[in-house]
């Protein structure tokens, strides 16, 4: 899908420090930053700011010429289709290593592109090693650029190049009303769920495309990766999360990162897509992986994928149905799409389900009509009472959306259990509907007509 925005990818060797350059140039630790070489493995891509401007940063993995390994050899493809998709490439060498044979191969490649082309000799953090730097001058080129990405230095004189040689083209959108910021930014979905149960393979099914790669390996993808698409006239931000683990399988550092990353993804997104595998159902850590969910407040979609992998009959579907409301009662409010990422089978359902959901997420009920249920519903089922003394439930608003959030004004607010709250929410998805996302309640009491009389003779 051609994008307004500029595209600047960064490319070079494993480990000369391109995910440290794209976290400086998109703000936000969002690329996976490691001393081991092979850290990030797909393309990544971030907005970066400039005077003003925007543009699309691209991280990729670490470009070997010489492949061996399949999944070298794919995060080598990775980075062949950013140099592609891109208006300019940031080449990046390491000035403390210095020039290797393996640069010289990696840059005649990308010569052979066509694409405007920056040597950025990273790692330079002192004078001495930005002369060194000088050495890189070898591969032919009239300028190189040294910077310390980790220490900030030389980046605004990179941009400044940057600007003058693409030129940037878009301008920081300005907000023009809700309506307006509800067309225009992208859909954040999370994709979420435990490692091989098939997150990646569901957004290249989305996007129609090999966009991430996908390997036999469990947890081939470690940072949240960010891929920008269209449909029926509506951009969507997806990023695939590294698969969650359990705890006790988290062994090193790099893991730890990317369960960290997940969540923040999460944090980010207005929609989460919770991939299960089908074949294996809701376990301990699926269930555990929808808590993280559910416990930030976010709109939320159950995607059972390898639907085809199942042994099925006319009672198989909706037997699977009650199992995951079962063990995941505390999302019985997220619907649940069967699906086949291998396949196609219902796969553009996902897109139409997002909208669905997205839409009740900033949905908002009129006072008016809050009220007269509220009071239906109240009449119905009054709250418990305590000590003998009725719980008075008076009236309410709401007061936000995403997730939606409603104020109850009541004589008793610390009394309202988890029960009753649970009914009133039932109650109102009834009404309302609200498929797919969370409610929040916030209990407030109500101040006597007395007190509020006494105050005005005062």
């Amino acid at each position: 899908m051609p994008h307004p925005h500029s595209i600047v990818a960064i490319v070079g060797r494993p480990n000369v420090g391109k995910s440290t350059l794209f976290n400086r140039l998109v703000g936000r630790r969002s690329a996976i930053v490691e001393k081991n070489p092979g850290v990030t493995r797909d393309r990544n891509y971030g907005i970066s700011k400039y005077h003003g401007y925007e543009f699309i940063a691209i991280d990729t993995g670490g470009f070997e010429p010489v492949a061996e390994t399949s999944l070298v050899q794919q995060m080598a493809q990775q980075a062949r289709l950013a140099v592609e998709e891109a208006d300019c490439v940031l080449f990046v060498v390491d000035a403390q290593e210095g020039f290797t044979p393996g640069d010289s191969e990696i840059f005649r490649t990308l010569v052979e592109a066509e694409t405007p082309l920056f040597v950025v000799v990273n790692k330079a953090d002192n004078p001495r090693l930005e002369e060194e730097s000088l050495d890189f001058y070898r591969l032919g080129v009239e300028t190189i650029y040294p910077i310390s990405s980790e220490h900030n230095r030389g980046i605004d004189g990179l941009l400044e190049e940057i600007d003058r040689r693409i030129p940037l083209k878009i301008t920081k959108k300005e907000d023009s009303g809700e309506e307006q910021l509800k067309l225009d930014v992208p859909i954040a979905v999370a994709v979420i769920g435990k490692p091989n149960a098939g997150k990646s393979s569901i957004v290249n099914a989305l996007l129609r495309k090999e966009r991430m790669i996908v390997d036999s390996v469990s947890g081939t993808t470690r940072d949240p990766v960010d891929s920008l698409c269209n449909f029926e006239g509506r951009d969507f931000l997806l990023v695939d999360t590294a698969g969650i683990r359990r705890r006790g399988k988290v062994s090193q550092k790099i893991e730890t990162f990317s369960i960290v990353s997940a969540l923040k993804s999460i944090e980010r997104a207005d929609v989460t897509l919770l991939i299960i595998d089908a074949e294996e159902g809701i376990t301990e850590q699926v269930m555990k992986i929808a808590g993280y969910a559910n416990e930030r407040k976010k709109s939320l979609l159950i995607v059972m994928n390898k639907w085809d992998l199942v042994k099925k009959d006319g009672k198989t579907l909706k037997q699977v149905e009650e199992e995951v409301y079962d063990r995941l009662s505390f999302i019985s409010f997220a619907p649940i799409l069967f699906v086949s990422a291998k396949t196609g089978q219902r796969v553009p359902q996902i897109f139409e389900k997002i909208l669905s959901v997205h839409q009740q997420y900033v949905r908002r009920i009129q006072t008016s009509d809050f009220n007269t249920i509220l009071q239906l519903i109240v009449n119905q089922h009054p709250p418990p009472s305590k000590s003998g003394r009725p719980t008075k439930v008076y009236y309410g608003n709401q007061v936000s959306v995403a997730p939606p959030t409603f104020v109850f004004m009541t004589n008793n607010p610390e009394k309202t259990n988890f029960a009753y709250e649970r009914y009133i929410a039932n109650q109102f998805r009834y009404h309302f509907g609200f498929e797919g996302t969370p409610l929040n309640f916030i209990w407030r009491k109500k101040k006597s007509a007395h007190r509020k009389n006494a105050g005005k003779r005062a």
